[in-house]
């Protein structure tokens, strides 16, 4: 069995330019995963990746039996066999003489997850492998690109760190304010620093102001609220000297030993847009200033959407840039003022990631700091399972689910569970065991429900809490209905995932597990005479959290759908940022798309536009400051839309582990076209769509290798075309071929 640990290697950064003086001096990294990533004429496989890596050449792995992966290309559409040849060096392969590994023809559909299986891989070396493929006609393909990758030392421990890149971003407006005095507009936020290459005249000082708000036009906020970030800075300059890289005081709170901190190679770092430089008496415009921006390794040309809709367009520009520029750490943080890792903040990061970009690494690296470093929140704990389950989900890789299998069963909480099967959180139910299985290092501390953040000033003495708070007035009890929702979900994918690795015992018992719960739940939780949840055992208040959660996790029982609904809708967005992830899934699961629409497009000041007409260009941790005076302007829990649109107006999801099944279900509400590329570890699936008075059409591509059903239940036709030809329509369900598809829904 593979071993894993929790690690961040110390990598010399990718770099790379915006610049175009500096793109036709070399291929940069991206521009390797677009020429690695064409889809070919032919059948032959593309997008190879290695641990999960698109250009391990950069990584240094530690897996002595790292996992292959690649994409079918859709002239295939369906892999029968395979056969890797792996060298010490291209040579080698090109002359079909493999040193290493030949596994000849294997006769298996697989096309992600292979894993090495030659001669003993030796560390601190480098190989190269290639991958054919053939077709059901028993066709062979052509050998793919050959990919590189190397070790490093080599002691069985699975890879999960990828790369990180640094950017170097021009402006996108300079506006001279007075002689010597220059405001800088970089367009976006993100985390760097600046680097200048300019030509003093005279030994001086500059005064370099950094910030991510203004106040009003091309003036920085000096004293801005919260955590919202701003510096005042001094540079010596010298006629000897043309290039500088400012260097930035390090923040105590976010490098103190709870943080995650960065290689040294980064250096300190810290979230700006806007920049003004004071006593600057030399020639200077845009080629002399650069943002030198620092993120995880992130393929913009991954994913896009667009739509009828401006405000979604630009709700979703934002959420997607959010997973990109949030992702500095190397793992999933919670912004910028205490830069440490909470189980609730990584499940949205993750979806939102899966869904943007072809990258896996830095999701899994994360599940394994939480297996050593939990976080204080009960329901944060029940995050755990699923965290491990939707990356199993989108990965179809069961390894980290084996290694940790003992230690997840702890993170369902079960062990506070009474004879219904509903679990009860109070302290003095707790045991120091449980807190040590959980992987607290202090036993004598205890878990607390959350429900949502911030609470209110009636839930806690902290000073920062607004009068309301996030909570929507929820009453807490020891039988909270919100942690009996998580702990429900995570038993259920337990349950999946334990029949994954071949524990049919436990599957078994989480399965009768589920239902009991399930049972239990409805009986002591639903209100039968309001037709919608209550907070928790013996509570007479019933809050949109009671709700939406049970909705989200597929609890609510069909008798009662449309009273908890009616319900959920009566309270409007009562939740916080990170809150609506579940308000908008179970609307979307409900079939109220018009809704959850409404929700995603508002321009109040519970909305994303909010965020951005406040100024940021990454979702906020909270919808406007006065609902949290410490917020940032840099937190990705904030960024559901990134994975609801994908996920749900689209409908693009697995049904089967590692997208070998998939369902496309969309469900477009009022919008009247969109087109959209959503990310998978088998290839991108392409949708466009386009509406007018007499019919709907869709038109959608699909890579090699994965069987796709377009569900149309929630679509009002009287006849559809497929491909120009009528077709009847089985339970709403159409089968989708590998390459294009084109359907026609005539109302």
């Amino acid at each position: 069995m593979k071993r894993r640990e929790t690690m961040f290697l110390k990598i010399k950064p990718v770099i790379f330019s915006d610049k175009p003086k500096v793109m036709k001096n070399f291929i940069t990294p991206i521009l390797f995963l677009v020429l690695n990533s064409c889809v070919a004429q032919d059948s032959t496989p593309y997008g190879l990746m290695v641990e999960f890596l698109r250009s391990p050449e950069f990584i240094e792995l530690r897996e002595v039996q790292p996992d292959f992966s690649w994409i079918v290309p859709a002239g295939c559409e369906k892999q029968t066999a395979y056969q890797i040849q792996a060298a010490s060096s291209k040579n080698l392969l090109n002359q079909n003489s493999p040193n290493y590994w030949d596994s000849g023809k294997i006769t298996n559909n697989q096309s992600i997850n292979i894993e090495y299986e030659g001669e003993p891989l030796l560390g601190n070396s480098t190989y190269y492998w290639r991958v054919k493929i053939w077709d059901a006609n028993d066709n062979s393909s052509k050998y793919s690109v050959i990919q590189q990758f190397k070790t490093g030392s080599l002691n069985n421990y699975t890879t999960t760190s990828n790369s990180f890149l640094v950017e170097h971003r021009t402006p996108v407006l300079i506006k001279e304010k007075s002689k010597g005095h220059y405001f800088v507009d970089f367009g976006k936020d993100a985390f760097g620093t600046i680097v200048l290459d300019i030509q003093p005249t005279k030994k001086e000082t500059i005064i370099i102001h950094l910030g991510e708000k203004i106040s009003k036009p091309f003036q920085l906020d000096d004293s801005p609220e919260g955590s919202i970030r701003y510096q005042k800075l001094k540079l010596k300059v010298d006629p000897g000297q043309s290039k500088y890289t400012l260097a930035l005081p390090s923040d105590k709170r976010n490098t103190n030993i709870k943080a995650v901190l960065l290689p040294d190679s980064i250096g300190v770092i810290t979230p700006f847009r806007y920049c003004e430089l004071e006593n600057v008496n030399f020639e200077f415009d845009a080629d002399n200033i650069s943002h030198q921006a620092v993120s995880y390794f992130f393929d913009d040309n991954e994913s896009y959407f667009t739509c009828s809709d401006t405000v979604l367009n630009r709700v979703w520009e934002m959420c997607k840039y959010s997973m990109k520029a949030t992702s500095f750490c190397g793992i999933y943080v919670d912004g910028d003022r205490e830069r440490i890792p909470y189980e609730a903040d990584a499940f949205i990061n993750q979806l939102g990631h899966y869904c943007t970009d072809r990258e896996y690494s830095m999701a899994r690296l994360t599940n394994d700091y939480f297996m050593e470093k939990p976080t204080w929140p009960t329901e944060w704990i029940l995050f755990t399972p699923l965290l491990f389950y939707y990356d199993y989900l989108y990965t179809g890789n069961t390894e980290a689910i084996k290694y940790y299998w003992e230690k997840l069963k702890y993170k369902t909480l079960t062990d506070l569970a009474r004879e219904d099967g509903l679990i009860n959180t109070s302290k003095e139910n707790q045991t120091e065991e449980l807190i040590v299985n959980l992987g607290f290092k202090d036993p004598t501390m205890r878990i607390r429900d959350i429900v949502d953040w911030p609470p209110a000033q009636k839930d806690t003495g902290w000073e920062l809490a607004t009068e309301e708070g996030e909570r929507d007035g929820y009453e807490f009890k020891e039988i909270n209905t919100v942690v009996n929702a998580f702990h429900y979900y995570s038993i259920k994918l337990m349950a999946g995932m334990a029949r994954a690795i071949g524990h049919e015992e436990d599957a078994h018992f989480y399965e009768v597990r589920s239902k009991k719960v399930k049972t239990a739940f409805n009986d002591r939780l639903l209100d039968p005479a309001k037709g919608y949840y209550i907070d928790g055992e013996g509570s007479t208040h019933s809050s949109l959290h009671a709700n939406m959660f049970a909705l989200a996790f597929g609890l609510a029982p069909e008798k009662h759908m449309k009273s908890i609904v009616k319900f959920i809708k009566s309270r409007g967005m009562a939740c916080s940022v990170y809150g609506s992830q579940f308000l908008l899934d179970g609307l979307y699961l409900a079939g109220e798309s018009e809704y959850a629409f409404e929700l995603m497009t508002a321009l109040h000041d519970r909305s994303w536009w909010n965020m951005i007409a406040s100024g940021s260009t990454i979702s906020m941790e909270a919808w406007d400051m006065k609902y949290k005076p410490n917020s940032d302007w840099n937190h990705a829990w904030g960024a559901a839309p990134a994975n609801i649109i994908p996920r749900h107006l689209w409908g693009i999801q697995p049904t089967l582990p590692g997208f070998e099944k998939c369902i496309i279900k969309p469900q477009m509400s009022q919008l009247t076209s969109s087109k959209i590329k959503v990310p998978t570890i088998r290839g991108s699936i392409f949708g466009e769509y386009k509406k007018d008075e007499n019919k709907g059409t869709f038109t959608i591509e699909i890579p090699g290798n994965m069987g796709t059903k377009f569900n149309c239940s929630s679509l009002h036709y009287k006849e559809v075309r497929l491909n120009g030809r009528q077709i009847n329509v089985s339970n709403g369900l159409i089968l989708l071929s590998s390459g294009g598809n084109k359907l026609e829904f005539f109302y």
